[in-house]
């Protein structure tokens, strides 16, 4: 259970101004979620940091994490995310959210089929990579030259929170890696950057906690060589 103190919180509270504009030159990802377009300042701010670190070669990731309670309505909440969506590189979603953004219906179960349909009609929306994410059952790519599901690894879960967060840092650790990030985008060099990105959130359910429960580059590695 999540409960969010915001009357209003320093998050909402970043301005343009606070932007840190030499890191965002240098780095090569910049990550962001739907938390900070909520509201103003931060809202203007996060599109300022992500033009500003995508002008500069950056990767922009973006994983939707769309919290109800957080916007004034549901449609407003689509309108930010549809606008951001259309700034990003990698677009990593789940299943309830997928179907939100589309219209296309959400299924009960795997079905590769709509897995596809719905990763290449928000391909087209302007990312280059699309990841939908299903829990136990693992996560599903799309980039322009195809698509695959990736599994999960089975463990025995202590802590589920931060799995999101493991994931994305393990997947972004791995884009990153070359030069030029676009190198990644086969559907072969995809598949084995999830296998790791896989790891790194079945090491975090290991844990209790979410900083604590962060695994290092090793530690994925080893879980990897023994799996």
């Amino acid at each position: 259970e999540f409960v969010f103190y915001r009357n209003p919180g320093a998050d909402q509270l970043l301005t343009v101004e606070d932007l840190d504009l030499d890191l965002l030159q240098s780095t090569r990802a910049l990550h962001l979620c739907s938390v900070s377009l909520t509201d103003e300042p931060a809202r203007s701010a996060t599109f300022e940091a992500t033009r500003t670190a995508k002008g500069a070669g950056a990767l922009i990731s973006y994983d939707v994490n769309y919290r109800p309670s957080l916007w004034r309505s549901r449609a407003d909440a689509l309108e930010q995310a549809r606008l951001m969506i259309s700034e990003v590189d990698l677009l990593k979603i789940n299943e309830g959210e997928a179907a939100l953004l589309t219209g296309l219906e959400k299924i009960d179960r795997v079905d590769p089929a709509w897995l596809e349909e719905t990763a290449r009609e928000l391909l087209r929306s302007g990312p280059a990579i699309v990841v939908i994410t299903l829990g136990s059952q693992g996560c599903y790519f799309q980039i322009e030259e195809g698509g695959a599901l990736v599994p999960a690894y089975k463990v025995e879960t202590v802590d589920a929170v931060g799995c999101g967060d493991s994931f994305v840092a393990g997947l972004l650790s791995k884009l990153v890696e070359p030069s030029d990030w676009r190198e990644n985008l086969t559907v072969e060099k995809m598949t084995s950057n999830l296998h790791f990105a896989n790891a790194a959130g079945a090491l975090t359910s290991l844990k209790r906690g979410v900083i604590p429960a962060l695994p290092t580059k090793l530690e994925v590695e080893m879980f990897l060589d023994r799996k």
